[in-house]
């Protein structure tokens, strides 16, 4: 095969393809149907031509005929005269007209004859038209009816075209939505990281990481020159374990233990200064108390 018959080949593939594409098999129907009703037209058309020509020889046999009668009358009037030779041409006449009514009578049958064959393809092509007329009206419906269901079909597995860019678009809208939350927790983690304090920022790790030394030595100094003017010193994991409900309740009971030291130093009238050692000893006790209370809360 050559090369351009390839092509040939190809290009009327490639044509046949788009005509089947973009053919609808109910506009192709009705083509037809219209094209059988053309079809139809045309044998009417054609079997009244034939009747115009028909009639038109038989009014001509009808003149010749009469002309026949007429030179037969002219023969008879020129014998009666002793007119032979005029008697002779009227014959002569007579018989040319009935030959022409001999060939127009044959040429009459054989339109009779088309007309009826005519006639019969006629009756027997509209009979035809009738029934493609009926096949076509229940194939529309059915091609109607299948392209309903498929539609619905793939509507309901989406897979149809205009479902299938719904599907798309759906997945698009997944594939963003999800590369967004990605970008937003890659955000928050290095926020938490301190990426974007390094971005802003000209220290380095190691920088970072002696500021935070150097700033909890501060802190644990501070607390330790605290704990040195309270007169703590070290403070245990037990003192640091008390909760405040039990420094409230000390608290409490070191108030009421005043309260009555109190009552019974007014009911002494003596005022010694015993009584007076005790209450600054209440007093120191009171107060280191509260420093103790504090101290968990600092």
């Amino acid at each position: 095969m050559g090369i351009l018959s390839r092509a040939s080949y190809v290009i009327r593939s490639k044509v046949n393809t788009l005509l089947n594409r973009a053919e609808d098999p109910t506009e192709s129907l009705d083509y037809s149907y219209e094209q059988m009703r053309d079809e139809l037209q045309d044998v009417k058309q054609g079997i009244a031509d034939l009747t115009t020509q028909k009639k038109r020889l038989e009014i001509q046999k009808r003149k010749l005929e009469e002309n026949v009668e007429k030179h037969n009358r002219q023969a008879r009037e020129a014998v009666q005269q002793d007119r032979d030779d005029l008697a002779r041409k009227a014959l002569e006449k007579k018989k040319s007209k009935m030959t022409q009514i001999e060939e127009l009578e044959g040429q009459i049958a054989e339109l009779n004859n088309t007309q009826e064959q005519l006639v019969e393809k006629k009756n027997k092509l509209q009979n035809r038209i009738e029934e493609f007329r009926t096949k076509k009206e229940t194939m529309k419906a059915r091609y109607e009816a299948a392209e309903a269901s498929s539609r619905v079909s793939e509507a309901m597995t989406g897979v149809g075209d205009e479902m299938e860019d719904v599907s798309r678009s759906i997945e698009r809208a997944e594939e963003r939505t999800e590369e967004m939350e990605a970008r937003s927790e890659a955000m928050d983690e290095l926020e938490d990281s301190g990426a974007f304090e390094d971005a802003l920022s000209d220290k380095d790790s190691i920088d970072r990481e002696l500021e935070s030394l150097s700033t909890n030595s501060e802190v644990d100094a501070e607390l330790e020159t605290l704990k040195g003017e309270m007169g703590k010193g070290g403070s245990s994991n037990g003192d640091a374990s008390v909760s405040d409900e039990d420094v409230d309740d000390e608290l409490a009971d070191i108030e009421a233990e005043i309260d009555s030291d109190d009552l019974e130093a007014d009911l002494d009238s003596d005022g010694s200064s015993g009584d007076a050692n005790l209450d600054e000893e209440l007093d120191v006790e009171l107060e280191e108390s509260e420093s103790e209370a504090d101290e968990p809360q600092n």
